[in-house]
């Protein structure tokens, strides 16, 4: 039987019948709601903190990643967040804060109720290095000693392309794996910054598994290539399914992993339009 699935975003209605979405059938792939990242609605939530939460709510999501605050406190944006049944399982910082300010970040994540702390960006100049791999993995270590031992967080590092240069029989994504304490420091595999700079999202999943707590879920736009910068156009990103990426194998990697949430990120200025068409995607995809 087909399932219309209904959609409100920002004032826009849609209606996909998820039944012929993928022209399977069986046991569903990805049955729960995903959650978002604040980033995707950062112009929104400058202007309106409740009204957004409120359009996000409208869409069925429960469960977010905020990399930043908005302008509200920590209590101020839980109180919001527990008035509509929501809940902050990450909360993404700077890499300065992470390591010159990790108590004051333990606290607010607490606050926030968020179980996990990331940050999604090592400061390098030009292309990253062996000693800049090495200072994080220092600096991870120590903050995510921090917050496990005093908070019960649990820190993660969102790779984002840059890491992937080759070092010796691997890369320095591989050195950062190697070189921190898995019982402080976990990874949020962002897929199109796995994908970008030329690895496989799913085979990384299987070789590294239990390291990998979190997830953004992007698609990159046909015919884009990637480079080691770990930047391209926020209008790269497409709906799931839309691009280069082979979802599906993804997600059964992911799903065999144990990651823990999973968060649709999309930085395009048709996310309105986006986000829903890959809700209805996750929805209609079967094993």
């Amino acid at each position: 039987m087909k399932s219309i699935l209904y959609l409100v975003s920002l004032g826009l209605v849609f209606f996909i019948g998820t039944g012929d979405l993928l022209g399977q059938s069986g046991k569903p792939l990805f049955p729960e709601t995903p959650g978002l990242v604040s980033y995707t609605h950062r112009k929104s939530f400058e202007k309106n903190v409740a009204a957004t939460l409120d359009t996000i709510k409208s869409l069925g999501i429960t469960d977010m990643e905020f990399s930043n605050l908005f302008g509200a406190s920590p209590n101020a944006l839980r109180d919001m967040l527990d008035d509509r049944g929501i809940k902050c399982s990450s909360y993404g910082v700077s890499y300065d804060a992470l390591v010159n300010k990790t108590d004051e970040v333990g606290l607010n994540a607490k606050i926030l109720g968020a179980s996990f702390v990331r940050i999604a960006w090592i400061p390098h100049e030009g292309k990253f290095t062996i000693d800049d791999a090495k200072k994080a993995a220092k600096d991870f270590n120590k903050a995510g000693k921090t917050l496990k031992k005093k908070y019960g967080i649990t820190f993660c590092y969102h790779n984002h392309g840059y890491e992937f240069v080759s070092y010796k029989d691997g890369t320095l994504f591989d050195y950062l794996m190697q070189r921190t304490n898995p019982e402080y420091v976990s990874f949020e595999m962002d897929i199109l910054w796995t994908f970008f700079p030329g690895a496989d999202p799913a085979e990384l999943l299987r070789k590294y598994d239990s390291r990998f707590k979190l997830m953004h879920l992007k698609d990159l736009k046909k015919g884009v290539e990637g480079d080691l910068t770990g930047k391209t156009s926020p209008e790269n990103d497409v709906p799931l399914g839309t691009g280069q990426i082979n979802i599906p194998e993804v997600l059964k990697a992911a799903k065999e992993a144990g990651v823990k949430h999973y968060y649709i990120e999309d930085e395009s200025k048709l996310k309105s339009v986006q986000v829903p068409q890959t809700m209805a995607y996750l929805k209609g995809l079967r094993e």
